[in-house]
């Protein structure tokens, strides 16, 4: 889930007297080698809507069907695009943001995950969702943690259980909905925003 470059100038120049307004945009599933499936699209936008609320009303953040009017792109990556999710800066004439691009396909992450997620389909919602929530952090201007509890926790500091951190917020979940419910940001992850927001 590496991050190419800091965002935190995205947040700087979209702040205003009455918060922080950017636009998102998400790929539909659309292309075959992604593997993604057409609900993994409400999935990311969970993920969106999750930093919004978490933001103590400082972050304002509004989907559109157009790419190029987009400052966070999200985009289902392939196979050859990272194991998880990877984050990287744009700029254009006219804006700054973050391309996001999230993995759907859980071939690539061992036959233990996949396992699990050809077993239980919630399971495998739960990464979906996870690396998007992850991933949009970045693009937000978060960086790593080394905090097991954090939603931008970085396995590579620690070679963390995979399945289990995972797992943990899959426990939490009786049906899809529950995602809604439940966030997958711990305390310090929301105060990081707020901080960064201010």
């Amino acid at each position: 889930m590496p991050m190419k470059l800091g965002l935190t100038i995205l947040l700087l120049s979209t702040c205003s007297a009455y918060g922080t307004d950017l636009r998102y945009w998400i790929e539909p599933c659309t292309r075959v080698e992604t593997t993604c499936q057409k609900s993994d699209v409400q999935l990311a936008e969970w993920a969106m809507l999750a930093w919004q609320a978490s933001s103590d009303g400082k972050l304002h953040l509004a989907k559109t069907e157009r790419l190029t009017q987009a400052n966070i792109r999200i985009h289902w990556a392939d196979s050859e695009q990272g194991q998880y999710g990877e984050t990287r800066a744009f700029v254009t004439d006219s804006m700054r943001g973050a391309e996001v691009y999230v993995r759907p396909d859980l071939r690539a992450m061992g036959p233990d995950i996949l396992a699990a997620g050809l077993q239980d389909p919630l399971f495998r919602d739960t990464i979906v969702y996870l690396t998007c929530l992850h991933e949009a952090g970045h693009a937000l201007g978060l960086s790593h943690t080394a905090d097991f509890a954090d939603i931008m926790y970085f396995f590579g500091y620690d070679k963390g259980d995979v399945r289990e951190y995972f797992g943990r917020y899959r426990r939490k979940l009786r049906d899809r909905a529950d995602i809604m419910k439940n966030s997958g940001m711990s305390i310090q992850d929301r105060a990081r925003l707020i901080q960064l927001l201010k």
